[in-house]
């Protein structure tokens, strides 16, 4: 008899792995297609073995590759992933007994990998917990750091070069935490007050955010399922990102541009502030994205989005010098949310850096000209490497007509905001909030 949830992972790694796809569709698909025959619990233990898994799988391969004598890239996919699973159960979860991950992982690979189950069970027997101490003596720092947290060494020792040894280890340290869930209150539609009781009446725990219309939930689960959702009056959003909304202070009546919007948090946010008076244009380059955008503002009760499917980077001379604000939150190669998208790590490539800094400068280059004077431009990503934060505006301020604005400081010091130069504010990853990087323009002239 084969472990369902187990067997249910490993399909679900395999797939990952095989179709290059990410792992929360991937693992959403799956649990769907079993719903009828999972337990909560078992839906909870097949998320934490997909995530774990896809989060550590350097660390694992490390650890496997100490008592494989066959080189890991010649392991056929279905016994690594099985490798991985019990690697993963025998070093990082506590709970599960090594027997257990042991003899289910032999059992799985009799029925996807029959032949190879023996060289699954003797190597799975060899693995324990002391193993992943033994990465501590590995003598290259940037190979030690990688293999430790499992972070590609083209990011570690970009990292080290940008901030120094303590800080790179705490930034990859908190790439693997579960991240925390965030939840904005939608104050068309309610109050803080009422909420946090509607909440409580729901046995859903919360503490104030770090912004005033934020809860931090404490055991929330499917909060997409919430009665509470559905009709609007909250959204999921991390403070970080919606600190960029903060930063661009929009004003009731404006005319705003949100030019890389969807799937809509950002927009939706923007609009709750400007209690539903204005506009705001919001684009974004797909039109299934764009999709997201006007569903989310469906549900939160705003009408004063209008959406285009447009290339940010195109210019379009009918908006020029048009906007109030503007917000800029552009594609960028994520290093700041790995805790919530693990994938990153393994799907993004030194050489994409490149490609996304242009397209950064093509949008911002393009965009800064859709500013009134004395309006303001909020550039904002969701990465930490300098390359596509502080540097890129650094060259752009050689642009006379815009200069750098600090933001409201009591607010940024709730943030642990480390200060650079000060081009921009740059959050790092941590319990609270994603790492993020914000850039407040005002065009003088």
């Amino acid at each position: 008899k084969m472990d369902l949830p187990r067997k249910l992972a490993l399909n679900a790694l395999y797939k990952i792995d095989q179709e290059n796809a990410f792992s929360n569709i991937v693992l959403d698909e799956i649990l769907n297609q079993n719903r009828d025959k999972l337990e909560n619990r078992d839906i909870n233990f097949i998320s934490e073995l997909v995530y774990g898994v896809t989060t550590w799988k350097l660390t694992l391969d490390e650890i496997i590759q100490m008592y494989s004598k066959i080189k890991l890239r010649k392991i056929n996919g279905w016994v690594l992933n099985i490798l991985r699973l019990g690697a993963y159960q025998i070093v990082f979860l506590d709970k599960v007994p090594k027997s257990a991950a042991v003899n289910e992982s032999v059992n799985l690979c009799k029925k996807y990998a029959n032949r190879s189950s023996k060289f699954v069970n003797a190597i799975l027997r060899k693995i324990n917990k002391e193993d992943y101490n033994k990465i501590d003596e590995i003598s290259d720092q940037i190979e030690k750091i990688s293999k430790k947290y499992a972070m590609p060494e083209w990011i570690v020792s970009r990292l080290l070069s940008q901030y120094g040894k303590e800080k790179t280890e705490e930034i990859c340290k908190n790439s693997n935490i579960k991240p925390n869930m965030s939840i904005r209150v939608n104050e068309l539609k309610t109050t803080k007050e009422t909420l946090k009781q509607e909440l409580e009446q729901r046995a859903i725990e919360v503490e104030d955010g770090i912004l005033g219309d934020f809860f931090s939930l404490k055991n929330a689960k499917n909060i997409v399922n919430l009665d509470l959702y559905q009709k609007g009056e909250i959204s999921l959003q991390d403070e970080a990102a919606a600190l960029a909304c903060v930063c661009l202070d929009p004003k009731q009546e404006e005319y705003i541009l949100d030019a890389c919007s969807a799937p809509g948090g950002k927009t939706t946010y923007l609009a709750e502030k400007m209690q539903n008076k204005g506009e705001i244009i919001a684009w974004d380059v797909y039109q299934n994205r764009i999709k997201q955008v006007e569903m989310n503002a469906k549900r939160l009760g705003i009408s004063i989005i209008k959406t285009e499917v447009k290339e940010a980077q195109e210019y379009e001379e009918k908006y020029k010098e048009k906007f109030d604000r503007i917000l800029l939150d552009v594609p960028c190669l994520g290093i700041g949310v790995i805790r919530r998208k693990p994938d990153i790590k393994w799907q993004r490539k030194e050489e994409d850096l490149a490609e996304i800094t242009k397209i950064q400068k093509d949008v911002l280059n393009t965009c800064c000209k859709y500013l009134k004077i004395g309006g303001r431009l909020v550039y904002s990503t969701c990465s930490i490497l300098k390359e596509e934060n502080e540097e890129l505006i650094q060259k752009f301020l050689e642009n006379k007509n815009f200069k750098l604005v600090e933001g409201d400081q009591n607010l940024i010091e709730k943030f642990e905001i480390k200060k650079e130069k000060n081009i921009g504010i740059q959050l790092l990853p941590n319990e609270k909030h994603d790492g993020f990087f914000i850039a407040i323009l005002e065009r003088i002239q």
